[in-house]
């Protein structure tokens, strides 16, 4: 088949210009110089995650040394930073090399079609208000994991009833005034325990409402050894060792709770205790019913969600929600929060590659059917790679591993003379297993849409580093699972 001309062809396309589509093409065009690329976004500027949410206080929830780029490691003295010099981290690293010339802004990829006949990819691109096909011979999917249209609030009863300001994080109003305001902040995970603190300083009071309590850990913002290790060692010395410090303690102690869930619990425990009264319901509020990492655990700098409360600016209440009311919230033990804004930090709304609808020859690709192999392919799916960092580190360091293999694939099948690289489920002692291990309610809403992982190697998803950073940068290519195949004639 003669290519059409009206069509653009690409080597590469790489869907999201956020964390992992930034690292994408950094690697591509150091490990695959002169293949031709480009970044497709669907948003208006770079940064992903970092650039949408713009509520009070966003936050990493990781250390920035394992967060940040390895090849552009995170200079600044805070080892937790705020979402804005995150974004702007982001946009300075695509402009130092030359990858912001690669994006396209306000290209929606609505659809991927795969045709053997041909070993492309064609892409369908909704974009200044128009559609355009790109074909390509490797598709990179950075888009997330999740949608960003909205987020996910229940539905509330009597909620309409409410007089007051309901908000959700992810859409938050830049005009909001919530000054000397009574708040709920409903939600236990990463964003409330971010928002409480940050509210707190100009609102009356701010409650955050749980229907059950979390785990939550304090640490400084600023980490002396990397501050120590960016003095003493020379150029990005310094970054390698602060990554490999937080790199080796997140293993171990994530290794501790599983292996002694009953004493790191104890611990955590033992940290708030240190932070609250002495006659403080510590089990009321702060002692979930499952183990540690069954959940992902909540991270809060230098304390301040504690200072809040300390300095009775803030409370946790513990508890389920029966209905709104007009001025507030009741609960179902009979209790009464007084609102005048509620803040609904109640989760994310699943979406697997950005909504892009798979096709392989013909045939439309459902991924929750597909199992995962080595955490960034799918079974049957050529010359598709899907970044999806931890759930107990940062999202960073699995999606640079991603995209190195992505490019130690496509340079060894341009040695080879090979057009495509299909991962094959064919041992069928192989089990399916869900692909994220977590409780989390998000996680369970999202079981529909997500693919699964397998019982056994390589489909089995590692969440260590150390073990995939063995896998994926010197783990054999051609290792039976994997085919490799010529173009057809």
């Amino acid at each position: 088949m003669q290519p059409d001309p009206t069509v653009e062809h690409l080597d590469v396309v790489i869907v999201g210009a956020g964390l992992s589509g930034i690292d994408a093409a950094y690697r591509l065009q150091t490990d695959c110089p002169g293949k031709r690329y480009a970044i497709l976004e669907a948003r208006d500027a770079v940064g992903g995650t970092w650039d949408l949410f713009r509520y009070p206080g966003i936050r990493s929830d990781s250390d920035m040394y394992t967060l940040g780029f390895p090849f552009h490691p995170w200079s600044g003295d805070r080892a937790i930073a705020e979402g804005g010099a995150i974004r702007d981290y982001i946009a300075d690293t695509a402009r130092a090399f030359g990858i912001d010339r690669h994006i396209r802004f306000a290209a929606r990829v609505t659809r991927a079609s795969w045709s053997s006949d041909d070993a492309r990819w064609t892409v369908e691109v909704d974009h200044d208000g128009g559609s355009r096909r790109i074909t390509c011979a490797f598709l990179y999917m950075g888009s997330g994991y999740y949608d960003y249209a909205a987020g996910y609030t229940p539905d509330f009863a009597g909620i309409d009833d409410f007089a007051g300001e309901v908000v959700h994080p992810q859409a938050w109003p830049q005009e909001l005034d919530w000054s000397g305001k009574r708040v709920v902040v409903i939600g236990s995970g990463a964003t409330a325990v971010t928002l409480v603190p940050s509210l707190a300083d100009k609102a009356a009071h701010v409650t955050m409402l749980q229907r059950s309590p979390t785990y939550i850990v304090s640490r400084p913002s600023r980490d002396r050894f990397a501050a120590l290790a960016h003095r003493l060692l020379p150029g990005r010395l310094g970054g390698v060792a602060a990554k490999w410090k937080s790199v080796g303690l997140g293993i171990a102690s994530y290794a501790y709770a599983r292996r002694w869930p009953d004493r790191m619990k104890a611990l955590i425990l033992k940290g708030v205790r240190a932070q609250l009264p002495e006659n403080y319901e510590i089990e009321r509020d702060f002692e979930p019913s499952y183990a540690p990492w069954d959940q992902r655990i909540c991270l809060v700098p230098d304390a301040d969600l504690f200072r809040a409360m300390r300095d009775g600016k803030a409370a946790v209440v513990t508890g389920h929600i029966d209905r709104f009311t007009a001025d507030g919230i009741v609960l179902t033990s009979g209790e009464h929060l007084p609102a005048d804004v509620v803040v609904t930090a109640t989760g994310l709304v699943l979406r697997l590659m950005g909504g892009v609808e798979l096709v392989v020859d013909g045939e439309i690709v459902d991924p929750a059917g597909r199992l995962i192999y080595k955490g960034m392919s799918l079974s049957g799916v050529p010359n598709l790679a899907l970044a999806f960092g931890y759930t107990n580190a940062s999202w960073t360091l699995k999606c640079d591993l991603t995209a190195r293999y992505a490019c130690r694939l496509i340079r060894y099948m341009d040695a080879r003379g090979f057009a495509s690289c299909t991962p094959r489920l064919d041992d069928r002692a192989v089990t399916a297993e869900p692909m994220l291990g977590f409780t989390s309610g998000y996680v369970r809403r999202a079981n529909a849409i997500l693919p699964n992982q397998g019982s056994k190697a390589p489909w089995r998803v590692h969440q260590n580093y150390a073990l995939d950073l063995v896998a994926l940068k010197f783990g054999k290519l051609d290792d039976g699972t994997m085919r490799f195949e010529q173009r057809r004639a």
